[in-house]
């Protein structure tokens, strides 16, 4: 069974940054699909970045140019550096590791940006 963990989550002020981080239980960062979606109140999930084959990254349009998707795989974690951030980004942020037709969460981790 694999096991997600997400942290890094917290309250930051409209423009700050907040570094989020993923750990893998097992030996999956190679064979898995890494992704990191987001859940706001009353809203469902949504995809915010994940990792496509070739190497590349993709992104939700709205946080292009402010969101960085990163992986370590000797640490089998996985980074969402986050900046000039939004009251909109407010949100639960999971990440997601798909391995063939399987789905692993993890419980998430509270973003909350407010002044």
């Amino acid at each position: 069974q694999v096991q997600v963990v997400e942290s890094g989550g917290g309250l930051v002020q409209p423009g700050g940054s907040l570094r989020l981080s993923c750990v893998f239980s097992g030996n999956i960062f190679s064979r898995a699909s890494m992704a990191w979606y987001r859940q706001a109140d009353g809203k469902q999930r949504e995809l915010v970045a994940r990792f496509v084959s070739g190497g590349g990254t993709n992104y939700a349009d709205s946080v292009k140019g402010r969101f960085a998707i990163s992986g370590d795989s000797a640490k089998n974690t996985v980074y969402l550096q986050m900046n000039s951030l939004k009251p909109e980004d407010t949100a639960v942020y999971y990440c997601d590791a798909a391995l063939g037709a399987i789905n692993y969460w993890g419980q998430g981790t509270q973003v909350t940006v407010s002044s």
